[in-house]
């Protein structure tokens, strides 16, 4: 495969987890420095107790799912939610005219099983509100694993949104829209944790060159905060190093330049989503990002496993939109109030269109 000159790569800001755990301790300047204007949109916690544990117990049974009988796999999905509970192959429309197909996902919220049983919101927000779906005769563990690492995942994000806020009320220009970050998000019913599995790629000589965005194309996560770990690589069913030093998370800058973000295995990232900058009044920014497959031949058949938390508000949350935002002003009504139910719901039918079946957002 011809090669392109790599992007250069970024070192994640890092804040250890004995700080971030120190409530009264002052980050804003590890805060700023990667959620601010001019940041990536990231940081990572290092030396989280457990985690690294966690994190490859989970992972390591995202193949698993994917060779379970087809027909397990049929009845693991949940077309009426969008298919964002359950087993779903995926087709997500993230750039003009791309599928992007080589990704497999297991969906499920890590806290509640049942969020609601009113048919109303069951009805009108199902990719928050349906129940969970777990393989129970034919992957009892997974239940467990994937539990265990969204709770750990969902109170470290808590403690790193208690940070964000602190940052935030610093500034002392308008603070936030709202309620507090961390207060939003502690009160919410619907985490939702994705299993993701890519898929192998093949490779040839012929093939050309390979865009940074081949495993996952460009987006922005429209959330508050986005958990998600270091990818683990497997082939045939054998953990392998990262096969390419090009693989892996990329993101675009303020000012339009293409980065690797680099971090190590054991940490845990968090990315601030769009929801979160426009209720921060842009002190938090939210950035593109996308995940670049394996370029070299003998990374053929190598798969890529992952897990993602959305942290998010509660479906019934009120948002204040101001009308000076970058994101969606068409979406948003003349009051500029919406609940993040009804925020999300119309961000997803502009993003995939309310025909498309079978296809969905990250969220």
């Amino acid at each position: 495969m011809q090669q392109q000159p790599p992007p250069a790569s970024v070192r994640a800001v890092t804040i250890r987890f004995a700080d971030l755990r120190d409530r009264s301790k002052d980050l804003g300047g590890f805060i700023e420095e990667g959620f601010g204007p001019r940041g990536l949109g990231i940081v990572s916690i290092a030396d989280v107790p457990g985690y690294p544990e966690l994190r490859k117990r989970l992972l390591r049974l995202a193949p698993r799912i994917v060779n379970l009988p087809d027909d397990v796999k049929k009845q693991l999905e949940d077309p009426d939610s969008r298919y964002h509970f359950g087993w779903s192959r995926v087709e997500e429309k993230f750039e003009p005219g791309r599928l992007d197909t080589a990704k497999g996902s297991y969906f499920a919220n890590p806290v509640f099983d049942v969020p609601t049983t009113d048919d109303e919101l069951l009805t009108r927000y199902p990719s928050y509100c349906r129940p969970n779906i777990w393989p129970t005769d034919h992957l009892p563990e997974l239940e467990i694993a994937f539990k265990d690492l969204g709770k750990l995942m969902l109170e470290v994000g808590l403690m790193l949104a208690h940070h964000c806020d602190r940052y935030v009320t610093q500034k002392g220009v308008g603070q936030y829209i709202g309620e507090s970050l961390e207060k939003t998000l502690a009160n919410s019913r619907c985490p939702k944790g994705r299993l993701l599995y890519y898929f192998p790629k093949s490779f040839s000589k012929q093939d050309g060159v390979q865009s940074v965005s081949s495993w996952c194309g460009w987006h922005t996560d429209y959330g508050f905060l986005t958990g998600l770990t270091c990818g683990l690589f497997t082939r045939k069913s054998e953990e392998v190093p990262c096969p390419d030093i090009g693989t892996g998370l990329y993101v675009r800058t303020r000012d339009n330049q293409v980065v690797k973000v680099t971090f190590e295995d054991d940490e845990l990232v968090y990315q601030i989503g769009e929801s979160a900058e426009i209720l921060s009044r842009g002190h938090l920014c939210a950035t593109p990002h996308c995940v670049m497959a394996p370029s070299s031949e003998n990374a053929s058949d190598v798969d890529r496993s992952t897990f993602v938390l959305f942290i998010q508000p509660d479906w019934d949350e009120l948002l204040k939109l101001p009308s000076e935002i970058r994101y969606y002003k068409e979406l948003i009504p003349p009051n500029g109030t919406l609940t993040y139910g009804e925020y999300s719901e119309r961000v997803l039918a502009s993003i995939i269109g309310k025909s498309v079946e079978h296809t969905v957002t990250p969220q």
